[in-house]
């Protein structure tokens, strides 16, 4: 360690100056704490906060955290609505499909014992036909006031068309049911209005009675003339013949009428292999009624 006053006499020897002041020794620890700090001075705050008047530094302002926390519960709030929006939606539609289930269930219950009614219908012959008749317009009335009464409950107040694709083969079965044995009885085709009319007693008179559709009626008839070919069929083994040609003119009179009607529907796709079936039909009335002709 070399004192002080040897210290200026070897800066004058080295020809310095001996009031050049000379740096203080900096420890290890010092250096490495503050590197890029200037050796021997104080590290100050590059901008220190100013004080307040009481001395104390000034509270930081809150306004982005308010503005956050604000959009924040408006997104929440608008989030809820959505969900319970949506929720609403789902809800509907849960309660739609579980009433088109129950819809096509009733619809497979009409169609299957118009069937019966039918396969009853067919039993007729010169010597039972008032009974067979009745018999099959009591099970047709069950039809109605048991089966087709599942769906009136099911539709009352509710849009018909929206469902429709539900229960319409059930409604097509029922029309063919009701307008064999009406053939079968009077000869003449039961219309729609009666039909609508006789189902008037199931519905409430509070809401919108279920109205079968012309469309469903027309797809009905159309079907029924399959029906009156077998009838005409065996009415010709029978030696009927009178009545076979009552059958074959009736089913050329609702095939005629329809070639009218059809071009005017907007889906007719369905009515147009109806319309070639029917027309099979009364070709089979016709060779049938001409064949036993030319055999007596």
């Amino acid at each position: 360690m070399v004192p002080l006053r040897g210290c200026h006499r070897l800066a004058r020897l080295r020809g310095l100056p001996p009031s050049l002041p000379l740096r203080p020794p900096v420890s290890i620890a010092t250096s490495m704490a503050a590197p890029h700090s200037q050796l021997g001075k104080p590290l100050l705050p590059v901008n220190p906060p100013p004080l307040s008047p009481s001395g104390s530094a000034p509270k930081r302002s809150r306004t982005m955290a308010t503005d956050a926390a604000s959009a924040f519960h408006s997104a929440s709030a608008g989030c809820s609505a959505m969900k319970a929006e949506f929720a609403k939606h789902a809800e509907y539609l849960n309660t739609l499909n579980d009433k088109r289930e129950r819809l096509v269930k009733a619809s497979r219950d009409v169609t299957m014992n118009s069937k019966k009614v039918i396969f009853q219908v067919h039993r007729i012959s010169k010597n039972n036909k008032e009974e067979v008749l009745s018999k099959a317009e009591n099970d047709l009335a069950t039809v109605v006031h048991q089966y087709i009464g599942k769906l009136v409950k099911e539709l009352q107040g509710t849009d018909f068309w929206k469902l429709r694709r539900a229960y319409t083969f059930g409604v097509q079965e029922y029309v063919e049911a009701a307008t064999f044995c009406r053939f079968c009885k009077t000869g003449t085709l039961l219309s729609l209005d009666e039909i609508n009319d006789s189902l008037l007693v199931l519905s409430d008179n509070s809401v919108e009675p279920l109205h079968i559709n012309v469309l469903d009626y027309i797809l009905g008839v159309a079907d029924l003339s399959g029906e009156l070919m077998r009838l005409a069929i065996g009415r010709i083994s029978d030696g009927e013949v009178e009545y076979a040609k009552n059958i074959c003119s009736f089913v050329r009179d609702i095939y005629r009428e329809l070639t009218l009607v059809v071009p005017l529907m907007d889906d007719n796709s369905e009515m147009k292999k109806k319309m070639e079936t029917m027309l099979q039909s009364v070709v089979k009335i016709e060779n049938g009624i001409t064949s036993l002709m030319l055999n007596t």
